[in-house]
């Protein structure tokens, strides 16, 4: 099996820097793709970058990952939320998922509580900012090295 992870932000998320800082911070998705690259090399894997606002080009991603790719980070944005079809994707990936947010879904509106991805998720990385991106490359990484 490749060392490549694949990282998938979904909607919106190529708006980061800009839109709403005093949730999603000043970074810019470029920003946190290098830290999630940086985070890889230490873990001899390579970080291989989809953003997209359309759910189909996410699942395409998903589907071309099979067998492919070790494992998936997913930053799926608002998606999180209703995309079952993103959930029947990941579902059928053949490795380990992390799911990522920047902010915490569970302490904001009520809309966001429920996530479609946290049950076909190995593990879930929420409310740490920037840092989460680091630290969904180190899950990913563990989980990996344990098959």
């Amino acid at each position: 099996m490749s060392r490549t992870v694949l990282l998938l932000s979904g909607p919106n998320l190529n708006l980061l820097g800009d839109r709403e800082p005093e949730i999603y911070g000043t970074e810019t998705l470029a920003d946190h793709v290098g830290t999630a690259t940086e985070a890889g090399l230490a873990h001899d894997l390579h970080v291989e970058h989809v953003q997209s606002n359309h759910e189909g080009e996410l699942i395409d991603a998903i589907h071309h990952a099979r067998g492919r790719c070790a494992a998936v980070v997913i930053n799926a944005g608002a998606f999180t939320h209703y995309a079952w079809a993103i959930h029947d994707a990941l579902a059928a990936f053949d490795g380990p998922v992390v799911e990522l947010h920047l902010s915490d879904p569970k302490t904001r509106e009520p809309w966001r509580h429920v996530s479609v991805v946290e049950p076909v998720a190995d593990a879930v990385i929420a409310g740490h900012g920037g840092d989460g991106y680091r630290m969904a490359i180190d899950a990913a990484a563990e989980l990996v090295d344990r098959v």
